[in-house]
């Protein structure tokens, strides 16, 4: 009996496997290829379960073969099954994956997706998303392999626009199977065509027409611009249920777009009970377009920005995101880069490694043109987060975002970092509006202006509000 107890636990069950020094159990062998340790006697990090006197030490020290080895390539990282390693177990079951039939070997085209996801920091994602139920990528995968489907990003325009398909849709961009293409552009397009589908033939001719010329337009310019975030997309829907809920009711009026008069417009605003605002785009977009050249809509006044967010309610909500263990580190970042910075989350998860500058003793992070200092703390906070970023599926192709999305090639969605921070009594847009107040009231419009990359019309304006004065500030400076 003695012959059968685990080295490792002193326990009996399951104790079959055999090292120089004993058996050690099913349980304790998994946990040691698992988790690997420094090895007192070469340093370097690898699984131990080797007895060399009084210490357990990796198998090069021990002189013996390790059993933790793939016994394809003999590594011992990458623990997935007991004899073979999870890098080895996705090769085998990609080339499987992706071979043409007709020639026998990966499909031309898909070889950046084998190489991409075989080579990625942890091949056991991989294998989790190829065995995921029920397998709506693999498998279309396979189809393009074999033939079946056309690769190409008509073949997803046919497909439903859902997590499983868009996620394949941007591995396939990110590796350069396909050309880039903007998601929430993609997903406008049908939905437009369903919204449209039950309404009469020429209201929704004309809603496709707005919808096609100047809605997606602003989208498409937005998207180039770098700032098309989930808001905006959300806007551009209303714009056109606005504009469906116009033509309706003047359709119950007798009228239509081409034939509607200033006293239906000023009728349909009491209907509504609300005040003309950006949603009703349409009607603007109807008099530009000559239909209908009778509607006019006041101009819409600039609203003085409300700062509802006391400076210690800020300071408060600092102090949390700076010591919340239990908050992530991008939703932490992201929150105090608004917080102690100003900067907008839709530039913040579109931000780049190349922004920021590590060394032992600082992190510097450019927002515009000025590298600025880190206060303590969150500079801790973004070294931990460098160093784990590159954790993940395509953490073997560097996209340089500093905060990655779950989908490849893209950057983390705004809404990722928002909601968690809603979540726990921050909203970022009231708390961005007070550090901007109290920042314009503490540093010159222009310098403000560097720093943060705002415009100096903005910092002016800020600066304006928080009743400070910096007209003097070159000539002072010049002093």
């Amino acid at each position: 009996m003695k012959d059968r107890v685990c080295f490792d636990c002193g326990g009996t069950r399951y104790a079959h496997t055999r090292l120089p020094h004993g058996p050690i159990c099913t349980a304790c062998r998994r946990r040691r290829h698992y988790h690997h340790e420094s090895c007192p006697g070469c340093g370097a990090i690898r699984p131990l379960a080797y007895l060399a006197g009084a210490l357990v030490v990796c198998a090069s020290c021990a002189g013996t073969e390790s059993i933790f080895a793939c016994s394809t390539c003999g590594r011992e990282d990458h623990p997935y099954g007991a004899k073979r390693c999870a890098r080895c177990t996705l090769r085998d079951r990609l080339t499987d994956l992706l071979t043409d039939p007709a020639t026998g070997q990966i499909h031309t085209r898909l070889q950046p997706v084998f190489h991409e996801l075989v080579g990625s920091e942890r091949p056991q994602s991989g294998i989790w998303w190829l065995r995921k139920k029920p397998g709506t990528g693999p498998r279309l995968l396979r189809q393009m392999a074999r033939g079946d489907v056309e690769i190409s990003h008509q073949t997803f325009r046919n497909l439903p626009s859902d997590r499983a398909h868009d996620y394949l849709r941007s591995l396939l961009t990110a590796v350069g199977v396909l050309p880039p293409f903007e998601i929430r552009i993609e997903r406008m397009l049908p939905w437009i065509e369903q919204t449209t589908a039950d309404l009469p033939a020429e209201q929704a001719a004309l809603i496709q027409r707005f919808a096609h010329w100047h809605v997606l337009r602003h989208m498409r310019r937005a998207a180039g611009q770098g700032r098309l975030t989930q808001t905006i997309t959300d806007a551009s829907r209303r714009r056109i249920r606005v504009a469906i809920d116009f033509l309706a009711f003047l359709e119950t009026c007798g009228a239509d777009a081409a034939t509607a008069t200033q006293e239906l417009l000023e009728r349909y605003q009491e209907h509504t009970g609300r005040a003309f605002s950006h949603e009703h785009a349409f009607i603007v977009w109807l008099r530009d377009s000559r239909i209908n050249t009778r509607l006019v809509i006041p101009a819409i006044p600039r609203l003085t920005p409300a700062v509802t967010v006391s400076e210690e309610q800020r300071w408060a909500a600092v102090e949390r995101l700076l010591h919340d263990d239990n908050l992530r580190h991008y939703v932490r970042i992201g929150g105090l880069l608004t917080l102690l910075f100003a900067q907008p989350l839709s530039r913040i998860v579109a931000m780049r490694t190349s922004q920021t500058t590590v060394t032992d003793q600082t992190v510097h992070v450019t927002f515009n043109t000025t590298p600025v200092q880190m206060p303590p703390l969150l500079d801790d906070l973004i070294r931990q987060h460098l160093q784990h970023r590159g954790k993940s599926l395509y953490a073997s192709r560097e996209t340089g975002w500093l905060f990655p999305g779950g989908n490849p090639g893209r950057h983390l969605s705004t809404e990722a970092i928002r909601s968690q921070l809603v979540a726990t009594g921050i909203k970022p847009y009231e708390n961005r509006k007070a550090t901007l107040f109290g920042l314009a009231g503490d540093i010159p419009a222009p310098v403000l202006a560097d720093l943060i990359g705002i415009t100096h019309k903005n910092a002016a304006a800020w600066a304006g509000l928080a009743a400070r004065d910096w007209t003097t500030y070159i000539a002072q400076r010049a002093h």
